[in-house]
């Protein structure tokens, strides 16, 4: 008879989570899982993962669980909640929360989890629905060495790059550094096609030109078509990059940092939330400049 596979836990199966779930079994794990909808984790249980319902009940049967859920609030319930991961753990076991959430409450999270003898990584990832897919996903971990070892064989066949950055919350600040990054890449980007348009040139001759030098950007060679095809369906939503740029921009504060360009960012794509685009992909800010709705910034 061969080996028992490994139960491997995974909560939260939306645009990322459910590829990398996907990954998981394909390396052989037996996969629990859990989400708020179990109809949008179809997909996965028809391949062989098991369905629980509720995270209690991922809690109780794996000893390694991932996490991808939306937000600080949803990462709090589910592992500080009474019916949360670390109340109902099994004796040494790993948690890997791949969700951007807050720093200092990753430091919560890892405490309380020591304090009952399990580890606890924060791992937000970067590389959106493509790096998910293909499993190339940049993973920024923060939490104890041991822990990090432990939890690494899954880290690696979600990404290519996984590096452990610190301390409890590390990974999330360098998420933070990430997503600040990104937002002014892909302003950058949009603002270049902006003016590559109101000149007269064709942009994806621009693109031809411009993409593989210094202006070179992941946000100008994969974002600016999907705008040009009119494809804003999310890889990223906006709502979920708008939270990431709050966060960072709390913290910033916390640390007595002035970034007056993170603060346009969160103003950009606050309108942009505000006028119906939250379940859209961040490409979608380009919608402001052409529909000429930028005015609205200093409201």
């Amino acid at each position: 008879m061969g080996a028992t596979k490994e139960a491997v836990g995974f909560i939260g199966t939306g645009v990322m989570g459910a590829s990398m779930a996907g990954h998981l079994l394909k390396a052989g794990y037996d996969v629990h899982i859990h989400t708020r909808t179990q109809a949008r984790a179809s997909a996965l249980i028809s391949a062989g993962a098991i369905w629980e319902p509720s995270a209690k009940a991922v809690a109780r049967c794996c000893q390694r669980i991932v996490t991808m859920v939306g937000y600080p609030h949803d990462v709090e319930e589910v592992y500080l909640g009474e019916s949360g991961l670390i109340a109902n753990a099994l004796p040494s076991a790993v948690f890997i929360d791949t969700t951007t959430s807050r720093p200092d409450l990753a430091v919560r999270i890892a405490a309380a989890a020591r304090g009952k003898g399990l580890g606890s990584i924060d791992a937000p990832v970067s590389g959106g629905d493509i790096g998910a897919k293909n499993a190339t996903l940049t993973i920024m971990v923060g939490g104890q060495l041991g822990d990090f070892e432990e939890a690494k064989p899954l880290l690696e066949l979600l990404g290519k790059t996984v590096i452990l950055q610190g301390g409890p919350g590390a990974g999330q600040h360098t998420k933070m550094s990430n997503q600040i990054a990104i937002a002014g890449n892909l302003l950058g980007a949009v603002e270049a096609i902006s003016y590559a348009k109101a000149a007269g040139l064709d942009p994806r001759r621009v693109i031809e030109s411009i993409g593989m030098g210094s202006a070179g950007s992941w946000q100008l060679i994969n974002m600016i078509p999907r705008i040009l095809d009119g494809n804003f369906e999310p890889g990223f939503y906006v709502k979920h990059f708008l939270k990431d740029l709050r966060i960072a921009l709390d913290a910033a504060r916390d640390m007595k940092l002035e970034l007056p360009f993170l603060s346009m960012a969160e103003k950009l794509f606050a309108l942009l939330e505000k006028d119906g685009y939250g379940e859209k992909g961040t490409q979608a800010i380009w919608l402001l400049y052409e529909r000429g709705l930028l005015p609205g910034l200093g409201n």
